[in-house]
């Protein structure tokens, strides 16, 4: 069994954790590397996603007005 065969992916096409195997990559978030990680996959991006926008790093000057 090879590293990425050993994790779990989150697929946004059936809303569903999956195995390697599973559906095409452009359609996956991961790899995780337990099932409960890639359950709560769209919980890490909206986490993420709202970091991201308070930044200042990444706020644009139009943002700002």
């Amino acid at each position: 069994m090879t590293e990425l065969e050993d994790t779990w992916w989150y697929c946004m096409k059936h809303h569903a954790v999956e195995r390697y195997e599973g559906c095409r990559a452009a359609d996956r978030l991961g790899p995780y590397a337990t099932r409960e990680e890639a359950g709560h996959a769209l919980e890490r991006v909206e986490e993420r996603n709202e970091a991201w926008d308070e930044d200042p790093r990444w706020k644009d000057e139009e943002d700002e007005q």
